[in-house]
């Protein structure tokens, strides 16, 4: 909602107070104010002028020399490309020197030969914006009535030196949809009263009801209907004032008429509806649902379709408007108009919603039906627009009205005690404080005993339970002014478990390790619901699925995470890494909640490394991720416990698969997705794991111990040994690291080899042992030693033979 500041001092008195102090207090008391804007702040030098002369230009065919009278001394000359500018015309002159929006500054200039003295402007050069603009000075400059005095600033003629106020209103506080709504506000705050517009008029011997009748055949959304007959209206524009008010408030001027609608529309938050009585084509108006594929064309030309869910003016026959949206090409005022039907109602929010949404027309009007209207306001709206019409349109106001009244909106009326405010706020206000608040919200309050009887406006219908008055109490009273206390009772000091801890050293450890976190649906379809789970067990199936894409339970992570890769492989991102920390669901028994576990997996693809200018590129593999889950398993202290175990899984390729163990138990797995399911995603190289987290975290963890950097040098001996080619590197490390003894201090494995020069079914292992002490520097004879334990080990225990 737009505020003008000038306009609002109409209703109550701001003396005493500026723009920028009242937007302070209204954001105080509950309705935020986004921002106040002065439309010509940083703008200077723009006066209205008058066209004595304006000829073409001798060397120009789209520029026009024109004189301009601005009140100075003599008249100036200005160049001018509008193709409407015209001897006679008030027009708005920037004059040499100004400034206009954008820092744009006026200079004396040539065109094509001729002195210019300034600029002839348009609206949209004085930052009006476009669409904001009256149709017929969309395209050129606008020209000031012919009463406006030259040389008077052009900026306060078009309200460009008001301030604006931005009001940030909720849904419910649609009271505040109407300059008078903000008047009452604003009074509250102050404590000043509201000064409500004064409809003085005089009526024709002629009878309105003589005119049109109306009938309501659908009461509950319609049931309140006020026509108002104005005769003998001259179609022309609004007064300037009028006009103004609406372009700062965000609404374009059409004529006086409809302006007026318009205008009166902002003033009492009551949306009014024009219709030429001519073009109506009867002597009735007939408000009921539409027909099922029944057809009307509205005011922006566009055919449209209504069902019977939409409520409609008609004039008997067929439809002139969609109720609370937009009217009917068929009824449009138009220039020829001379009579008019002032529509004034009250329909039910709902309805008019479900038309603006099906027909996709959200409209200043649908917007405050949808959110609730004051009914008490109708009647007064309908007479003030006949007033305006009368007094700015020539028109006739016929007597009396024609209407349909079945209106049964009664205020709220609500009790509450002084103790019950004052315990819900932890204040001390006193009775006379409340009375006073709630009687310059407009609230009529009788004190009966200890109970507050309130009976509130039917311009407040936000207002129906008792903590609704608490909270007025509270937001007037002032905020600032309620006492902050802290909790009573024993308190303990928040902090994360252990388990949460690792959680997040867990996360922190696979972001570190170039892994982005992913949070994917714990729901999916049947066919992945098992895929690559850990436990096999059945599916747990949703009772009321929305879908069958999302009707189980799921029982691996990695699924989820794999059609994320393939969404971003698809949008051309080729490298992913991603990890998730979440929840998989097993099945129990006897119609159990299913069981809810933790894991954490991951899925990467692409290159790991790419360093273009160094030629450099390096591919995801197995060992990339093994290295992440190592960095896992460090982080978390249970890189003792682990082991890794070749495997053949489901969905796994079955030469680049390893189950992994945590003393001795499978938690889980590491690998390459198998090509043929890689194939059907769509995916290139991608390697995975999934593990127990709860198990991880729950492992026994050694206290961190420390010891001192050695400070005797240390002995390393490789060793390459022949063994069958099922051996596994991890079996002859383990027989080496028991065989070594307290002196072998590391064991890893760093070649592999299975060329042409190896027997058939053998391949040679390399390791490489280090050995020290750190007490003291080791001889080579105990190096040897313990060396030869080593070699002798492994050929009893896994029929290793030294390579030659």
């Amino acid at each position: 909602m737009f505020v003008s500041y000038k306009w609002l001092q109409d209703y109550v008195d701001l003396s005493g107070m500026s723009c920028s102090e009242l937007a302070e207090k209204i954001t105080k008391s509950g309705i935020e104010v986004e921002g106040v804007e002065k439309k010509s702040e940083g703008l200077k030098g723009v006066v209205i002028g008058h066209v004595l002369e304006c000829e073409k230009h001798p060397d120009a065919d789209k520029l026009n020399k024109c004189l301009v009278d601005i009140g100075a001394e003599e008249p100036v000359q200005i160049i001018c490309g509008a193709p409407n500018v015209g001897k006679g015309q008030k027009v708005a002159v920037a004059t040499v020197g100004a400034v206009l929006p954008n820092n744009f500054k006026i200079k004396k200039a040539k065109l094509r030969g001729e002195v210019s003295n300034g600029m002839i402007c348009s609206l949209q050069e004085l930052g009006i914006e476009s669409k904001l603009v009256a149709k017929e000075y969309s395209v050129g400059i606008f020209n000031f009535p012919q009463d406006a005095k030259v040389g008077e600033d052009a900026l306060e003629a078009l309200a460009l030196d008001d301030e604006i106020l931005e009001l940030s209103l909720t849904p419910n506080r649609s009271d505040a949809l109407s300059m008078l709504g903000v008047a009452y506000e604003v009074a509250a705050i102050l404590g000043r009263e509201v000064k409500w517009p004064v409809i003085e008029k005089e009526e024709a011997a002629e009878k309105a009801s003589d005119y049109i009748s109306v009938k309501v055949e659908a009461a509950e959304d319609n049931p309140l209907y006020i026509a108002k007959i104005v005769k003998d209206v001259k179609i022309a524009p609004s007064p300037l004032w009028m006009q103004t008010r609406l372009m700062n408030a965000g609404i374009r001027p059409h004529n006086n008429v409809v302006d007026i609608t318009n205008y009166i529309l902002l003033e009492y938050g009551q949306p009014l509806h024009a219709f030429d009585y001519d073009r109506l084509g009867s002597k009735e108006i007939v408000i009921r649902r539409a027909k099922e594929g029944e057809k009307i064309t509205t005011l922006d030309d566009t055919e449209r379709t209504l069902t019977a869910n939409h409520l409609v003016i008609t004039n008997g026959a067929e439809p002139v408007a969609i109720a609370g949206v937009m009217g009917g090409a068929n009824s449009e005022v138009k220039e020829d108009t001379t009579t008019v039907i002032i529509e004034a109602a009250y329909f039910a929010g709902p309805v008019v919603r479900k038309a603006s949404k099906d027909h996709g027309l959200r409209s200043e009007a649908s917007a405050r039906f949808e959110k609730g209207v004051d009914p008490k306001r109708t009647r007064a709206a309908g007479e003030r627009a006949a007033q305006l019409m009368a007094q700015y349109a020539g028109g006739t106001i016929l007597a009396g009205t024609s209407e349909y009244n079945n209106m049964k909106m009664e205020p709220a009326v609500i009790s509450i005690t002084l103790d019950k405010i004052n315990t819900a706020l932890g204040t001390n206000i006193s009775a006379k404080e409340v009375t006073d608040i709630l009687t310059r919200l407009g609230f009529d309050v009788k004190v009966e005993g200890e109970d507050f009887v309130i009976t509130v406006p039917t311009r407040r219908g936000d207002i129906t339970i008792e903590a609704d008055i608490v909270e007025e109490v509270a937001r007037l009273y002032g905020y600032d002014n309620i006492p902050s206390t802290l909790p009573k009772g024993s308190a303990t000091a928040g902090a994360l478990t252990d388990y949460q801890q690792k959680r997040r050293l867990a996360r922190r450890t696979l972001e570190g390790a170039g892994l982005y976190q992913a949070t994917t649906y714990s729901l999916t379809s049947m066919e992945k619901a098992a895929q690559l789970a850990l436990e096999k067990r059945e599916p747990v199936r949703l009772a009321m699925p929305m879908s069958e894409e999302r009707s189980q339970l799921r029982m691996s992570i990695l699924p989820s995470l794999l059609e994320a890769v393939k969404y971003n492989n698809a949008r051309q991102i080729d490298s992913v890494a991603l990890y998730e920390i979440g929840s998989v669901f097993l099945k129990q028994e006897n119609d159990q909640l299913p069981e809810e576990r933790e894991h954490v997996a991951a899925a990467i693809t692409g290159l790991w490394e790419a360093n273009p200018w160094q030629g450099e590129k390096k591919a995801v593999d197995f060992y990339v991720l093994k290295g992440a889950l190592e960095a896992l398993f460090a982080a978390l202290g249970v890189t003792s416990q682990i082991e890794y175990r070749q495997s053949a899984l489901e969905n796994m390729h079955p030469g680049r698969t390893a189950e992994v163990l945590l003393n001795g138990e499978v938690i889980g797995f590491v690998g390459q997705v198998h090509p043929t399911l890689q194939k059907e995603l769509d995916l290139k190289e991608t390697y995975v794991f999934e593990l127990s987290f709860k198990k991880i975290a729950a492992a026994e963890v050694e206290p961190i111990s420390y010891q001192s950097i050695p400070r005797f040098p240390s002995i390393t001996r490789d060793i390459a040994l022949v063994v069958e080619q099922n051996k596994a590197a991890g079996e002859l490390e383990a027989i080496i690291a028991e065989a070594g003894g307290a002196l072998l201090k590391e064991v890893h494995v760093f070649d592999l080899y299975e060329g042409e020069h190896m027997e058939a079914g053998k391949k040679s292992l390399a390791f490489s042992l280090k050995y020290f002490d750190p007490e003291r520097t080791l001889t080579d004879e105990e190096v040897t030693k313990a060396h030869e334990k080593v070699l002798q080990a492994v050929a009893d225990k896994a029929g290793a033979v030294l390579r030659g």
